[in-house]
Order: structure tokens, then C-alpha cells, then sequence
């Protein structure tokens, strides 16, 4: 039987306020007693986090459905207009991804805030979510809000909140607009009004192309090099492909207008799709993601491969080897390409700010911070979540340190060079990806030369990660006491190696070894567990925010002895397994005795 309170949550549902679609839905789940269906539908709602919502798509408080959208919209609106009430104009710039419902909860997110009298610019067709960022800033928003689910599933989406700076929600907003959501509790709080009216009213308003040449222009500005972009234009061709999302719209236009004259839009992959139908999975991080591309790549010998994710803010990429074959890049080697690759071009140019910024999350390679160390740039940790980043951003520009912005990042395949948006930006990446390939095309070598070149440099440095996916609320239970469990329980080895400083994020607790990193203080509690090894290695545990997964993190670094590179990588990538193969073990022992 069902439990009496989410029994009568449920039958709220069958009320004359909901649709009959959604009335017939319940009923039916009632009828045929899928009592366990109803729980998971029903047992809680759908729960704003720091950046805003994101499940699985269906009727119930815990989906996502235009009733959830609705009231979460009313929320935001509540506090925009708390916040921003002396404002002669409130506004909130809308855009959408590809997925199933992502246009009617574009518009019913801005119906909502047209009855609240907030103006609602929507973008006409899907977009970037770096698109979104830039035209909060571009447009002097109030807010933006994104509807998508990232690379998750198809049967997810999702609602991501931007405040005026462009990116998206952190302290104290976040728990700002999570109370005014959670103080709204039926529907009859919800204001709104039909699209036609919000129209005539001025309240809902159509972008027109403009907002996106303004974006264009402003990436093609992040162009290093163009001289050697006009040298290669003829001997550079990369396959891309959007896996059937929103980069179709922004990316091939961008590397056109930076000069990139063979480009290969991948054909089966350019249509939006809102199920994803030629790939397991929408997202760069996964090898199979770019499969096809890399066929159509080989049979022209393309020199660079590139995806992007469903709301183009990652990019994944493979490159063409010396024997013809194609080699993916972890989000990790690639972020430090491009660091190296910044740094080292603006300082040739003579074009390196005076005090040079690099950001980075604190599960990204340490690699990053030595590449900075090295051209006198600043390194700056962030908590996971790309929203922190830009909130450092956001600082610098405003305090009177003369510290500038070169390059940000983070190990999922999410990069930012530029200050014209504040996420991720997979529309830059692919440029940039593109720049720094025609930069070792005109050099003679392949991006994993150039990999191997920074190794030689600062040390091999090699990053894994294992991510369980435990869904539901026992899944949601097993998470929690995983993160317990290692919180309480602190291993003094991990494998084979001595465990010489840990950090708590949540509780603040910090032995730090001198030499292995940076002291960094200030960071805002987090449900993070950080182990650094007695080799400069480290190993870090969290539970994703916006999946139902905990992820672990693994990284080595290994100097270089007289065997070189090649003894070295074969050192540290035997460290590397062993770290991986104890740590997983004993987390399978665990999840068994659950």
C-alpha cells in the first residue's frame, strides 16, 4: 500500500486545476495499484538545488512537469521582485534546449513572469546555454533562466537560474529564490497570463538575430592568433557534431567568422533531436559520444574532431595521430592545452595581462595550477560547478586588484576563455580547439605532441574518474552513507600509497601537507571529501548536484626520471589504476553490506 501522505499528495493531482491528461494519468497509476510508481512520483518535491531543477519528465511533484515549472517560476519571480523592486524594469532572458517539453516550458516560464509584471525576452528557436549568459549581460537582464537537462537522458529536463552578472545563481541568491520556491506550495499562487495578452502588453517579447551576432563577435574576439588562423585555413578540416543539440546553431557560424574554411557539420548527428537517437549518450565525457564523427573524420583524414553536449556548454574532442588513427583528450588534457596554450601565445604576443588569472575547480588537475605557476598567473580554486567560477570572475572585475581573466575550467569538459559570458562555453572551446590545432598543423604536429611537450615541461600528470549512478531514495540513502562513511572513516593508505592531508569541505577541517597544494581559504561549505597522497597525487569524493550519482576522483603526477616520458606515463598510470581498483573496492564492499 501507498504511504497515507504521499497517498494524499496524489490525489491533490486529480483536481479540477490539473489537466485531464494529467488527472487520467494519476487515476490510472491508482487503478492498477503501481504503488511504487506513485511513491517516487509523489514522496517529495522535486528539489531546487543551488542552480535550480532538474528529473525525469512525467506527472508528480518530484518530475518535471509545467506545473512544477510553474510554481518554481513563481518563486523566482517573487524574489526578483523583492530583490529588484525599486528597478524601473524588471526583465528574464529565456532560452531552450533540444529535449521533449523544452520550448513549452520556455514559454510557460515566461508566462508566469509576464502575470508577475516581469518582462520576458525568449530566444524563437533553441540556443546555447552561454548564449543565455551573454544575453542576461548584453540585454541588462534582471535574470535568466535556461530549460534543459545538460547531457543527462532524454527522459530528463531541467531549469537553470542566472542572476544579472550573467551566471548562474550562488550565494546569497541561491537560498533566496530556493525559499520563495519552496513558499509556494499550490497552484493558486501561481500567477499567468496567455501568451497573447503578455504579447500586447509588451511583457513577452521575441529575440531577433542581433543578441546573436553580438555573441558571435564577441567569441571570434577570443582568437589568439589569427595569422596563423589565415596560414592553416586551407590545410585544417575537423568534423563536428552537435549530437543532435543546440551547438548546430552557433558553433559552425563561429569557426566560419574566426576563418576556419573546412569544417564538416556531422549530417546525421545536425538535427535536433529530443531522444538522441544515434548515440547511448548526448554527452562529450563518454568515448562512444563522438563514434560517428570520428568515422566520417577518417575518411577524409580530418586533423580534429569535436562534440558538443545537448546545451552546448562542454565540448569533447579527438585528434588525428601520426599513424592516422584518432585519440580522445580527457577534459583535464584538454583544459591544460588550452591554459598552456593561452598563456604562452598572449605572453609571446607580449599580450599577457600584468596579473594574469587562472581558475579552476578543485577536482581539476593540479597540472593547470603548475602551467600558471610558470608564467607568474594566479591560481584559483573553486568549489565543482562552474557557477564559481564565474562568481571569481565577477569579483575581479569589480575589486581594484588589476587582476584580469585569461582562461577557466574544469576536468567535465567545461571551458571559458573571455569574459563576454559567465558558464561554460563549448562555442569558444570548439574555436579554441580549432586555433590550437592549426597552431601545431603549421608546426607539424599533432595535439598529442603538444601534450607530451607540456608534460616534459612541468612533470606527467594523469587524472581518472568512477561515477555510481544509485537512483530513488534508497539510492539517494546509499550516497549519503558513502560520503559518511568516508568522512568518518579516513584511510591512512589508498593504494599503497600514504594519505598525508585530507580536507573536509563540509566541516571545514583541513591538514593540509605544505608541498602538495595550495592553502585555500574561503571556499563555501560543501559536501566534498579531498585526500592528498604523500606523491602529490590526490583523491577527492562528492556527491553530484544534479544527478543522482557520487562521483570519485583520481589523480597522479610523476616526475620525470631517466627514463623520460614514456617511463614516466607508465609509472603513473599503473599509480593511477591501483588508486582506482583499492578505492572502488572498498566502496563495493560497502554498497553490499547496505
Amino acid at each position: 500500500m501507498l504511504d497515507r501522505k504521499v497517498e494524499a499528495r496524489a490525489r491533490q493531482w486529480l483536481g479540477e486545476q490539473f489537466d485531464s491528461q494529467t488527472r487520467e494519468e494519476i487515476e490510472k497509476l491508482f487503478e492498477q495499484e503501481n504503488w511504487d510508481e506513485l511513491y517516487d512520483r509523489f514522496y517529495r518535491d522535486l528539489e531546487f538545488g543551488t542552480g535550480g531543477i532538474r528529473g525525469v519528465l512525467g506527472v508528480g511533484t518530484n518530475r518535471m512537469n509545467k506545473y512544477v515549472v510553474g510554481m518554481t517560476t513563481q518563486g523566482l519571480a517573487n524574489y526578483i521582485t523583492e530583490q529588484a523592486g525599486g528597478e524601473h524594469r524588471l526583465s528574464v532572458v529565456i532560452a531552450h534546449d533540444p529535449r521533449h517539453m523544452s520550448p513549452e516550458f520556455s514559454l510557460e516560464t515566461a508566462q508566469v513572469l509576464a502575470a508577475n509584471g516581469i518582462t520576458a525576452y525568449l530566444f524563437r528557436e533553441l540556443r546555447p546555454t552561454p548564449n543565455l549568459s551573454f544575453a542576461v549581460r548584453h540585454l541588462g537582464a534582471t535574470a535568466g533562466v535556461v530549460i534543459t537537462a545538460s547531457h543527462n537522458p532524454p527522459e530528463y529536463n531541467g531549469y537553470k537560474v542566472y542572476w544579472t552578472d550573467g551566471g548562474q545563481i550562488v550565494p546569497p541568491h541561491d537560498k533566496g529564490i530556493i525559499e520563495k520556491v519552496r513558499a509556494v506550495t499550490g497552484l493558486e499562487q501561481v500567477k499567468w497570463i496567455e501568451r497573447e495578452v503578455a504579447e500586447s502588453r509588451g511583457l513577452l517579447k521575441w529575440l531577433d538575430s542581433s543578441v546573436d551576432d553580438a555573441f558571435l563577435s564577441a567569441v571570434t574576439a577570443r582568437v589568439v592568433r589569427p595569422d596563423i588562423v589565415a596560414e592553416t585555413a586551407d590545410k585544417v578540416e575537423m568534423v563536428y557534431t552537435p549530437l543532435h543539440g543546440t551547438g548546430v546553431t552557433m558553433v559552425p557560424p563561429a569557426l566560419e567568422r574566426a576563418g576556419f574554411s573546412r569544417v564538416v557539420v556531422l549530417e546525421s548527428q545536425k538535427t535536433p533531436d529530443p531522444e538522441f537517437s544515434t548515440v547511448k549518450s548526448p554527452n562529450p565525457e563518454e568515448k562512444a559520444a563522438l563514434n560517428l564523427a570520428i568515422e566520417r573524420a577518417a575518411e577524409s583524414g580530418a586533423q580534429l574532431v569535436m562534440g558538443t553536449d545537448p546545451d552546448c556548454d562542454r565540448m569533447g574532442l579527438a585528434y588525428r595521430t601520426a599513424g592516422g588513427g584518432y585519440k580522445l583528450l580527457t577534459g583535464n588534457r584538454i583544459g591544460s592545452i588550452f591554459c598552456h596554450y593561452m598563456l604562452s601565445q598572449l605572453s609571446s604576443l607580449g599580450r599577457l595581462p600584468r596579473k594574469p588569472v587562472i581558475i579552476k575547480t578543485i577536482v581539476t588537475t593540479e597540472l593547470q595550477k603548475e602551467i600558471a605557476d610558470s608564467f607568474g598567473a594566479q591560481i584559483i580554486d573553486t568549489l565543482t560547478g562552474f557557477k564559481y567560477i564565474a562568481e571569481q570572475i565577477e569579483i575581479m572585475e569589480h575589486d581594484d586588484s588589476g587582476r584580469e581573466f585569461v582562461f577557466g575550467g574544469e576536468e567535465s569538459y567545461g571551458y571559458l576563455a573571455g569574459t563576454y559570458t559567465r558558464d561554460k562555453d563549448a562555442v569558444v572551446s570548439s574555436q579554441l580547439a580549432a586555433e590550437v590545432t592549426a597552431w601545431c598543423v603549421s608546426r607539424g604536429v599533432t595535439l598529442g605532441d603538444y601534450m607530451d611537450e607540456i608534460f616534459r615541461g612541468y612533470g606527467y600528470f594523469a587524472e581518472s574518474q568512477r561515477a555510481l549512478v544509485l537512483k530513488g531514495e534508497s539510492g539517494a540513502a546509499q550516497i549519503q552513507s558513502l560520503i559518511e562513511h568516508f568522512r568518518g572513516s579516513r584511510p591512512a593508505k589508498i593504494g599503497g600509497i600514504e594519505v598525508a592531508g585530507c580536507w573536509d569541505l563540509l566541516s571545514g577541517e583541513r591538514m593540509l601537507p605544505g608541498a602538495c597544494c595550495a592553502d585555500r581559504p574561503g571556499l563555501p561549505r560543501s559536501n566534498v571529501l579531498v585526500y592528498y597522497l604523500a606523491d602529490g597525487g590526490k583523491v577527492a569524493v562528492r556527491p553530484s548536484g544534479t544527478e543522482p550519482k557520487i562521483k570519485f576522483y583520481f589523480g597522479i603526477r610523476q616526475d620525470l626520471g631517466e627514463g623520460g616520458l614514456d617511463a614516466a606515463r607508465a609509472e603513473g598510470d599503473s599509480t593511477l589504476r591501483k588508486l582506482e581498483e583499492d578505492l572502488m573496492a572498498e566502496v563495493e564492499q560497502l554498497l553490499a553490506g547496505m
